[in-house]
């Protein structure tokens, strides 16, 4: 099912600049149905201890390293980007999730920093879509392969805090965050099951077919995938304390291949942060070299093993390999691809201009609540 949250209107104020960052737990609304989230608000009071973090964050550190050098100088960014989409108009894709984290602990004011910078410097007046990941979203991967990210499943792995509260506060602050995102005019999606990636994925499409420019805002690799002419990342740098785009030629200038020959190597070498082994866990022998020599002669994975399935294709050791472990290697490539397939459609009032009026005092207001709660916390 898809949950979808619309945009209301509210009045203009100026806008609090975050000062600390307070942690707190993000989480999943358990509505099994479609629903739309009315236009009234409710403040909610958030009485679980929250405690000062940095901004700097292990979640978003080992994207900010594939820019390579990359990186534009602030002001440089946003110009450059115009000019290489070619007068396209732009649609922007909100990966809210890794947004509300700083370091490994979930953080409002993390989500707070990140998305008054996108609003205010990246995306504009440009549509967005923002996007969390849906109920048992890994679900259908860990049919596929159980330690596929196995070690995100315990949220609190030292709290003595009971189950039912801290579902009540993980529900509380995801509400908090769509309250922000609706108010500030932007459409919010959540489809029961499926990852935020996919969902993403499979609107990407969509709005092409259109004829639109995509932007995917996220410190997600995994998206890295989707990149093309038509397709880009804007990323937050922590250390810089902005956003910036990464793109095709960014991409290719880091990796010497197109975006399937690089999902094709991370399904053979494995990914480490999402649980996915690699093939040399079961060859000692075939490392990153061997598998990098035989993409960029065969292109794809499936091109790999189909050849091989029919003549040699490198050393006997590499041979045998491919040929004994291909299904091995398949669902490594059913699991790390991002599927095209789920069940959600774009709808054409997410195209339509962003109105920002509301922008301002909706993120006053956010940051008010936080330092409010905070202050409570300290006395109590």
């Amino acid at each position: 099912m898809v949950e979808v949250t619309v945009a209301a209107w509210i009045s203009h104020a100026p806008c609090l600049t975050p000062n600390s960052f307070h942690s707190i737990s993000n989480g999943k609304s358990r509505n099994k149905t479609t629903k739309v989230v009315p236009t009234s608000t409710k403040a909610w009071k958030i009485r679980t201890a929250v405690a000062a973090s940095s901004c700097s964050s292990s979640v978003f550190g080992s994207f900010n390293q594939t820019v390579g050098g990359q990186v534009l100088r602030e002001g440089e960014c946003l110009e450059k980007y115009k000019k290489e989409g070619k007068g396209k108009k732009r649609v922007f894709f909100l990966d809210v999730n890794p947004l509300c984290y700083a370091g490994n602990k979930p953080s409002l004011q993390s989500f707070g920093h990140w998305v008054s910078l996108f609003f205010s410097q990246v995306c504009l007046t440009d549509p967005v879509i923002a996007v969390f990941d849906g109920n048992n979203c890994n679900e259908l991967r860990r049919r596929l392969l159980p330690s596929y990210k196995a070690h995100r499943r315990k949220f609190f792995p030292q709290s003595t805090i009971s189950k039912k509260y801290v579902r009540g506060q993980v529900g509380r602050s995801q509400q908090l965050i769509m309250d922000v995102l609706r108010k500030c005019n932007v459409p919010v999606l959540k489809v029961e099951g499926n990852e935020a990636d996919d969902v993403v994925a499979t609107l990407v499409e969509q709005v092409l077919e259109r004829g639109y420019h995509v932007v995917i805002a996220s410190p997600d690799k995994d998206f890295k995938q989707l990149i093309s002419e038509n397709v880009q990342i804007v990323m937050p740098l922590v250390e810089l304390k902005r956003w910036s785009f990464y793109t095709l030629k960014h991409y290719m200038a880091q990796y010497n291949c197109d975006p399937q020959s690089d999902l094709s190597l991370r399904c053979i070498m494995g990914d480490e942060v999402d649980g996915v082994p690699g093939i040399q866990h079961l060859v000692p022998g075939f490392g990153r070299r061997t598998a990098l020599k035989l993409l960029k002669k065969h292109g794809s994975l499936e091109n790999l093993l189909n050849a091989a399935s029919v003549r040699t294709v490198g050393r006997q050791y590499a041979q045998e390999a491919l040929t004994k472990y291909a299904d091995y290697l398949r669902r490594n490539y059913e699991v790390l691809a991002l599927r095209r397939d789920v069940d959600v459609h774009l709808q054409e009032e997410w195209l339509l201009e962003r109105d920002t009026s509301n922008d301002a005092n909706v993120l006053s207001n956010f940051f008010r609540l936080l330092e409010e709660t905070n202050k409570s916390t300290r006395e109590s």
